[in-house]
């Protein structure tokens, strides 16, 4: 594992992001869902997430999530993910969300 610098990880914007709507997305080559994600002040972005085996698409609105927002945006298929959703990826390869355990104001910075 490469170790990196504390002033390196602070490049990283980790923000608080609420799911407001998902659909499915078919078109991807893995299984995925489209999620639109509302960071408050920085407003609505998509994201492609491969959550289908462990989460109702529904059931992911109003979700808390935590991702990545200074990547640059990436083509799936053909839908343009803006953001990075963050999870743990278990032994079956399957991605559980990592969420705050509360309420908190979206686009938060995590650090």
């Amino acid at each position: 594992m490469t170790k990196i610098t504390y002033s390196d990880f602070e490049k990283i914007e980790i923000r608080v992001g609420k799911i407001i709507t998902t659909e499915e997305f078919p078109e991807a080559r893995k299984p995925a869902y489209k999620l639109w994600i509302d960071f408050g002040q920085f407003g609505i972005k998509k994201s492609s997430a491969g959550l289908t085996k462990l989460y109702i698409r529904q059931d992911l609105v109003g979700k808390l999530i935590l991702a990545v927002t200074n990547l640059p945006p990436r083509q799936v298929a053909n839908f343009m993910s803006e953001v990075l959703v963050l999870g743990v990826v278990m032994d079956d390869g399957e991605v559980a969300l990592i969420h705050p355990d509360r309420d908190v104001l979206l686009g938060q910075r995590i650090l």
